[in-house]
């Protein structure tokens, strides 16, 4: 079950920003566990080694790759390093993001601009650069990282940049999936809620929390219907699912991982 023997998987922000399992950390050492070679992209090379390090002490084969995901140029020659060093491409996992808040009547336009492309056009970048060696391989299989800020917005704390950005890659996925199902490649979205990775601390609890991370942490899993918040591996396994071949037929769709808020209608 869940197998992911022989298969080659590239995972955009592999690293952590702190200690910890972040989404795409935990992500990578799953897939490895399950069999795959990882070939992990940070633009954090401190950050991506330790990921590759740790499936490596547990016997699993990953690459460690410094890149901006943002740069055209720079992700195009990490895909292509990762063929040139496994020869072939399975499961593409696009995991890079990040809000800043803000209006539309209160956001500078280069603010705009940056959640655009650290959010959107990354993902678009990894399908793109991709998409030509997952057409080569049976069951290949692309996942998108996006939030439950698309769905959920709130009037008190607007970030009207990272909720339009994470809907697109609702969109994006869906076309990529349909685009390309003839081709065998499947593409679906993992949604996230409120999840506490090292994101929380390294961030969140100077903007949103006053330096008192226990307080943070408390509202934020009072907000959850299943009483606390998700965590990295939460959607490490929603990637598993949707990459393996256990959802061989699952294509453009999303899997929302949120204990229960978007359903419940909480912000």
């Amino acid at each position: 079950m869940l197998s992911l023997k022989g298969k080659v998987a590239i995972v955009t922000g592999a690293g952590s920003v702190g200690p910890g399992w972040g989404n795409g950390k935990a992500t990578a050492v799953l897939l490895a566990r399950q069999g795959a070679k990882v070939f992990g992209l940070d633009n954090n090379p401190a950050a991506v080694e330790e990921t590759i390090g740790i499936i490596k002490s547990e016997g699993g084969e990953a690459t460690a790759h410094t890149c901006d995901v943002l740069d055209s140029e720079s992700f195009q020659a990490a895909v292509e390093a990762c063929i040139a060093r496994y020869g072939h491409l399975d499961i593409m996992v696009n995991n890079v993001g990040g809000s800043h808040p803000g209006g539309a009547e209160s956001m500078p336009e280069e603010v705009w601009d940056r959640q655009v492309d650290f959010n959107l056009k990354s993902a678009f970048l990894g399908c793109k650069f991709a998409l030509p060696h997952l057409k080569k391989q049976p069951g290949s299989a692309i996942v998108n990282i996006s939030s439950i800020a698309g769905y959920r917005m709130q009037a008190a704390r607007p970030h009207v940049a990272y909720s339009a950005t994470k809907y697109g890659i609702v969109a994006l996925s869906k076309s990529v999936a349909i685009e390309n199902a003839k081709a065998g490649v499947r593409c679906n979205t993992v949604v996230p809620g409120l999840m506490h990775t090292p994101l929380v601390e390294h961030r969140l609890v100077r903007q949103l929390g006053g330096n008192d991370a226990a307080a943070l942490i408390a509202k934020r899993d009072a907000q959850v219907p299943l009483g606390k918040m998700g965590d990295g591996w939460d959607i490490a396994h929603a990637v598993l699912f949707l990459v393996s071949n256990e959802a061989k037929h699952v294509t453009g769709t999303e899997l929302i991982v949120d204990g229960g808020v978007t359903a419940a209608g909480a912000v």
